[in-house]
């Protein structure tokens, strides 16, 4: 549970300097530590190419891969839990921290805040969260899980966590740190040379 009364400004900073940042790290990492995941059997393209594309088209087809791997575990949770990644992603941060910001919510999930305003009513329809005004700043929303969100705050089988929790096992922390420095470079790339706040990152 959060070690915070309320959020404080540099939440993302402090998930990254506690050892027991699992969860975060797992969503982190997920699209790429899904791939070593999932079957190739399947068609999924993760086997070697066998062809000379070149390291930037065959990194970039395993990354479009594992992409659909994503969203293909998303709809089963749908279908299976009744709840999608990206909703499960907020309501597993939310029960980390009780009483956080609109805005921090944001930053952690990569979400432009009209985007997390989708998001979040999504989840107020199903009363799973509660937005409160913050008596510190009445301009500003706090935000937390309702008991039917708490209920949905723990581990489950068949989730993208858990999936990325059993790859976690066998993932040596210098492997993890290699794979923080590539995403993280391709991530600013893409967004224009470093404008986004990459989890555990310095801008």
């Amino acid at each position: 549970m959060s070690p915070f009364a309320s959020p404080q400004p540099h939440i993302v900073t402090y998930l990254f300097s506690r050892p027991n940042h699992d969860l975060l790290e797992m969503f982190a990492w997920s699209n790429v530590l899904l791939a070593f995941d999932t079957d190739v059997s399947s068609g999924s393209g993760l086997t070697p190419s066998g062809l000379p594309v070149g390291d930037s088209i065959d990194f970039l087809r395993l990354i479009w891969a594992v992409d659909h791997a994503l969203q293909r575990q998303s709809k089963s949770m749908a279908a299976t839990l009744g709840i999608t990644g990206p909703l499960c992603l907020a309501i597993r941060i939310m029960g980390r921290f009780p009483s956080i910001h609109a805005r921090q919510l944001a930053d952690i999930l990569h979400l432009h805040p009209s985007s997390l305003t989708a998001l979040m009513k999504r989840l107020e329809r199903r009363d799973l969260v509660r937005r409160w005004p913050d008596e510190r700043d009445r301009r500003r929303w706090l935000m937390g899980l309702t008991r039917q969100g708490q209920a949905l705050n723990r581990e489950t089988p068949g989730t993208i966590e858990a999936a990325v929790q059993r790859v976690l096992k066998t993932t040596t922390r210098g492997h993890l740190d290699v794979m923080r420095a590539v995403l993280t470079t391709l991530a600013r790339e893409l967004d224009g040379g470093g404008r986004s706040r990459v989890i555990g990152m310095a801008r």
